[in-house]
């Protein structure tokens, strides 16, 4: 069987990662083997989608800043590890349509729901994107705590959450802001347990 680019790309970083940090991983078992799942992740660094792409156990398509695909070379890599682009600062509806197709196609998308990198390393705000896919799905959604500092040779903990439980939000109708605010709390209880 031919190794997919994206199953490359994992065991290389992996080679990478392995010896410089010192990676804890901590409940990967919580992402389901199957069905559409949303991973929502704090994020502190620029290795953050690396490192959830080499600790998750199955393959991640992860929304990527746009300004990314115009990068020579890097343009062309990143569709081929699953990313796809998005528009930042606006509403994206072509980014929006993809992320509700991986999901309702059983994959797994992840997100960061701050929108970009904590400059301070404390979780921030979420953004709405995070609660519209968890509530216009029916994706599991897991929570993902990545706990530093990116330092070489320290401890590096990668902490998945147990699924929320959105069944009742989705039947309530609250709006993707509440969603996200639920979501984000639970990625701020993982960091300051695991802290």
């Amino acid at each position: 069987m031919k190794l997919s680019i994206y199953a490359f790309a994992r065991s290389v970083v992996y080679g990478f990662m392995k010896p410089i940090y010192r990676m804890e991983v901590i409940g990967r078992e919580n992402i389901p083997k199957e069905g559409g799942v949303l991973l929502c992740t704090n994020h502190i660094h620029n290795f953050d989608p690396p490192i959830v792409g080499i600790t998750a156990p199955r393959p991640i398509h992860f929304m990527a800043k746009d300004e990314l695909f115009s990068v020579p070379a890097l343009g062309k890599l990143l569709p081929h590890l699953n990313a796809f682009p998005v528009k930042r600062g606006m509403s994206d509806r072509e980014a929006l349509r993809k992320g509700l197709a991986i999901l309702k196609e059983g994959k797994v998308l992840g997100l960061f729901p701050e929108g970009t990198r904590s400059k301070t390393g404390e979780l921030g705000k979420g953004l709405a994107g995070a609660g519209f896919f968890a509530l216009r799905t029916d994706a599991d959604v897991v929570p993902c705590a990545i706990i530093g500092p990116y330092k070489a040779f320290s401890r590096l903990k990668v902490v998945y959450g147990k699924p929320i439980d959105m069944a009742e939000l989705r039947q309530k109708k609250v709006s993707a802001e509440e969603a996200t605010e639920i979501i984000m709390a639970e990625i701020g209880e993982l960091i300051n347990k695991h802290r």
